[in-house]
């Protein structure tokens, strides 16, 4: 659904939550981003790549540490979000019935279990 809102804005669900950090929250160093949408660093420089190829966001290296990149939107990012559709309805269909309670103890549950195999992958890798 989500892929189907945002297809004709030429933006994925991933890139979307790009943006929409950078939107809400302001700029943001890459690193955070990966640990705030919990993917692969690789992914997300493909990601971060495509957006700066469209001029919607622009990496910027830290003022305190020239190694890191900080992202932030440009004014043609900006502008791409002010225009795309709002996406609470994909939250109101999936949750609809559901106790505020019960939600919240799914998401606990998921994100812990997330969490354990996350773990467990890490640990064999090592």
């Amino acid at each position: 659904m989500m892929d189907d809102a945002l297809r004709p804005h030429g933006i994925g669900a991933t890139q979307w939550y790009v943006l929409h950090q950078l939107a809400q929250v302001g700029p943001t160093m890459q690193r955070d981003l990966v640990r705030l949408l919990e993917i692969e660093r690789a992914t997300l420089s493909t990601i971060l790549a495509t957006l700066v190829r469209k001029g919607l966001i622009e990496q910027v290296p830290d003022e305190v540490d020239q190694r890191q990149k900080l992202l932030r939107l440009t004014p043609a990012g900006t502008k791409l979000w002010g225009k795309l559709p709002d996406l609470s309805f994909i939250h109101d269909i999936a949750f609809d019935g559901f106790s505020e309670a019960d939600i919240a103890t799914t998401a606990r549950v998921l994100k812990a279990a997330t969490e354990r195999l996350n773990q467990r992958m890490k640990a064999k890798k090592s």
